[in-house]
């Protein structure tokens, strides 16, 4: 028997990007972007791609998603030459409040249990997509996901580290409070009670039970049906705050994305209460800052942190659900916004504080078919495995979205009932001269739209393939003057940035640097793709 470690790599390795011609599809795990490419293949389209990978990817890569997660799209329809948007986000149960959750003693909103749970969004999006722009049932498309949770699919190598890692949170969360706990636990550890491992066959006949009751149903199930009954019967059961009216009065809502340019094109992004808005505002300060000819220099990552810290301020003070917004998108959008904050970007680093506009983590995957059709789709649960709970019989495992409320009765994101919480997901799509150029994407919390501006700097400014692009070195702000860089970014980098009054830590690890997905279209019509060496990810080309 061959003898090996499959996560240890002592050398560094490189990959190509891909062409082809008539499909592609994109995803961090590698079986992921084969569902895509067999629905293509079989005659679906780049919606009925995402929808088939959307459904696999709970059970290829639990440690992002789930059956409980949330979503949203950007969805290129050629015949249409338009861009829609879908937010499939959930709201806060009716019955929580922030002044309930700080009577129960918390400062600021819990990761685990029940209180940062919402009405997941994710299957609600499935059917609202596939009704729109689907060309196969829903049965032919969960078939693969379906078949994968009765076979087995084998565990990942960063899945399994991040199962390994995340698990411990979730043991915590069972000596607090076991009830809501303990099924996760009985579903997701192997019956020795440790974690899976790479190359260990992950299996979930109820998982593929619910996937063919979403797909009989319209996954009306969900939210109006069986499916709905089961959650809320445990949420009782076990001390949560469903009621029945959350699910039956859920619905996804189609938006309009929001864009700024850049370099010539346009980057878009959905509008909130995800703060894809984040990109677009560091992006209209970058584009009165010039840049230096080399981007391995201190002076770019410089101001491209700088641009990233004034656009988080002003995000994480005023993005919420939009209902509740006192601050207008397009006055955060403005240019007589971005040249004051722009003006405030010296040599030195800044301590990040908002400014006032008023005045004028994840799975990602992306798709693309021979019509030119695309889409750039994100889900996730927030905090790896989310809340830590799973409905007993169903393979419903819950996202904790709502962990990124306030509980500051000021904010225009404190949790109310009913509201949507602010999001990191955002899908991300670009464009030239009205005509899509293609989907891009960044999964990890915070990172995201951080991952995004430096993705879009990379092809735009740097004029990197997809490929380089996503290889290229990252920084992260994590607050205040505090910086992340990955470990292969040069020393001397590294040390005229601490000199400049960063706060430069290095990365142990590259998984928390994000882990991105593109897919471009050419002048030619072929398709072209790279894909994120920080995961396991592949492209799957036709």
């Amino acid at each position: 028997m061959l003898r090996f470690d499959p996560e240890r790599y002592a050398y560094p390795s490189r990959r190509n990007v891909v062409y082809a011609r008539r499909g592609m599809a994109c995803t961090s795990v590698p079986l992921g972007a084969q569902v895509g490419l067999e629905v293509l293949k079989s005659g679906g389209n780049a919606v009925d791609a995402a929808v088939a990978m959307a459904a696999a990817m709970p059970l290829l890569e639990p440690t992002g998603n789930g059956l409980g997660s949330d979503a949203f799209a950007l969805v290129w329809v050629e015949k249409d030459k338009k861009l829609y948007g879908l937010n499939a986000s959930g709201t806060a149960p009716a019955a929580l409040s922030a002044e309930l959750v700080r009577g129960l003693g918390f400062a600021q909103m819990p990761k685990e249990g029940w209180i940062p749970t919402m009405v997941p969004g994710a299957p609600g999006g499935w059917a609202e997509l596939n009704r729109r722009f689907g060309t196969r049932p829903l049965t032919e498309l969960f078939a693969p996901a379906v078949s994968y949770a009765r076979e087995g699919a084998p565990v990942p190598v960063n899945v399994s580290r991040q199962w390994e890692k995340d698990c411990r949170r979730i043991q915590k969360a069972m000596e607090r409070n076991s009830a809501p706990h303990t099924y996760w636990w009985e579903a997701f550890m192997k019956k020795d009670g440790t974690p899976y491992r790479s190359g260990e066959l992950f299996r979930w006949e109820e998982y593929a039970q619910t996937l063919e009751e979403l797909a009989a149903t319209g996954c009306e199930s969900y939210y109006r049906g069986g499916l709905m009954e089961k959650i809320v019967s445990f949420s009782r059961q076990t001390g949560g705050y469903f009621t029945e009216e959350d699910f039956q009065n859920y619905h996804p809502q189609w938006v309009e994305p929001i864009a700024a340019g850049y370099q010539g094109y346009t980057v878009c992004e959905i509008p909130p209460n995800g703060h894809g808005i984040t990109v677009l505002m560091a992006l209209n300060l970058l584009s009165g800052l010039e840049l230096s000819q080399e981007r391995e220099c201190a002076d770019t990552y410089h101001k491209i942190l700088e641009a990233i810290k004034l656009a988080f301020a002003d995000t994480k003070t005023y993005v919420a659900d939009p209902r509740y917004m006192r601050t207008k998108v397009e006055d955060m959008l403005s240019e007589q916004y971005a040249a004051r904050r722009r003006a405030l970007i010296t040599d030195r680093a800044l301590f990040p504080e908002a400014g006032d506009p008023s005045c004028g983590g994840t799975i990602y995957l992306c798709t693309a078919d021979g019509e030119g059709n695309m889409v750039s789709y994100i889900q996730s649960n927030y905090t790896t495995f989310g809340a830590g709970i799973a409905i007993p019989g169903t393979g419903i495992s819950l996202q904790n979205r709502g962990a990124n409320f306030s509980l500051e009765e000021d904010s225009d994101n404190v949790l109310a009932g009913g509201k949507k919480s602010y999001h990191t997901i955002i899908p991300g799509f670009l464009m030239k001269d009205g005509e899509a150029v293609g989907p891009f994407g960044v999964m990890g919390a915070f990172m995201q739209p951080q991952g995004h501006i430096q993705m879009m700097v990379n092809t735009l400014h740097y004029h990197m393939n997809p490929q380089e692009a996503l290889d290229a070195p990252r920084m992260q702000w994590i607050g205040g003057r505090k910086i992340q860089l990955e470990r292969e970014v040069s020393a001397h980098i590294a040390q005229e940035l601490a000199a400049m009054g960063h706060e430069v830590e290095i990365a142990n690890s590259n998984i928390d640097m994000g882990r991105g997905q593109i897919i471009w279209r050419t002048e030619n019509g072929l398709l072209v793709g790279g894909t994120e060496p920080r995961c396991d990810g592949t492209i799957a080309a036709w």
